[in-house]
């Protein structure tokens, strides 16, 4: 395999990987591309090599940056942007849990904890099983959310011998 079947190979399944992690596939292809440029590359780089329009790119750049998985980069005597990738997967893959426990889990955790305060009957057997359902998942959710928590906090080195001692 050659560097540039090996390079649009990996750009590709990075895509793919992306709807997993709650972002889009050209979303997921820029920040690949990003992430094996050895330099800082500028929008054009980016719609060149991926054959995507510059909208396309200057939109899902703005939610990389949002995502705090890309920056910018100013180089000195340049006039254009340039923009490139965290390099470290552990800090990438924190990064994306932050923000998939920002935008989905906390917000879940709210009306979970709103649903569970509702009134009605306690001989009802509907509301019984709604408020054991709710509480259950407001409890496995909560646990989920230490849990996250922990890792995002946990240094690198840490956490993977700690994961290896578990599974010994």
């Amino acid at each position: 395999m050659t560097y540039s079947e090996a390079k649009a190979q990996f750009i590709s399944s990075w895509g793919a990987l992306g709807s997993h992690w709650g972002i889009n596939r050209t979303m997921a292809q820029i920040h690949a591309l990003l992430l094996i440029s050895p330099e800082p590359i500028t929008q054009d780089d980016m719609m060149e090599q991926l054959s995507i329009s510059r909208g396309n790119v200057n939109m899902n750049t703005r939610d990389l940056i949002d995502w705090g998985l890309v920056e910018r980069v100013l180089i000195p005597g340049e006039r254009r942007e340039f923009f490139t990738a965290e390099k470290d997967i552990w800090k990438v893959s924190t990064q994306i849990i932050k923000e998939r426990k920002k935008r989905e889990l906390d917000p879940m955790l709210k009306l979970l904890s709103q649903l569970d305060n509702i009134e009605g009957d306690k001989k009802d057997k509907e509301l019984k099983q709604f408020k054991e359902t709710i509480g259950g998942i407001r409890k496995f959710g909560g646990q989920a959310d230490k849990v996250l928590d922990v890792m995002i906090k946990a240094d690198e080195n840490w956490f993977l011998g700690s994961l290896l001692k578990f599974f010994k």
